[in-house]
């Protein structure tokens, strides 16, 4: 059983399924810090230390919308696993679309997972909620190092 809390970062625009992931997760005991960002340059800045995120901790595991304003989350990912001092975080796509294509695509760009979210928002919650306690239960993460 971990003993060591996570940080986590949540990538998604939509209010809504922010709120509703927040909520899940500050239920999971292991979570210690819950972070928001709306798109994949906040992302990136968040990643990389750059203004208003200077003092932000790195974070252990990234949730990622897919469909993101000024860059999505496709292109993010492509930026995470191609910069050495982010590629170890484990990435979980957390996203509306289905499509084939999106799945083979963002684990050609080594996701950790993809999962759909479901339209009914209790559905939602619960699979908010096995994320949380999958990784933060049953998973072991790389160690934690500084980015820069």
């Amino acid at each position: 059983m971990k003993t060591e809390s996570i940080e986590v970062l949540l990538v998604e625009d939509n209010p809504a399924d922010a709120e509703h992931t927040r909520t899940v997760l500050e239920d999971v005991k292991m979570i210690g810090g819950f972070h928001i960002v709306g798109d994949g340059v906040e992302a990136l800045d968040f990643l990389h230390h750059r203004g208003e995120f200077r003092h932000v901790p790195r974070p252990d595991l990234i949730l990622l919308d897919l469909n993101l304003p000024r860059m999505d989350g496709r292109e993010l990912l492509a930026e995470i696993k191609a910069a050495d001092a982010l590629k170890d975080i484990p990435v979980v796509v957390l996203t509306w679309s289905s499509t084939q294509e999106d799945i083979l695509r963002t684990y050609h760009l080594q996701a950790s997972a993809y999962l759909t979210k479901p339209v009914d928002v209790e559905q939602f919650l619960r699979v908010a909620g096995s994320v949380g306690e999958y990784w933060t239960a049953n998973i072991k993460l790389p160690p934690k190092t500084v980015s820069g």
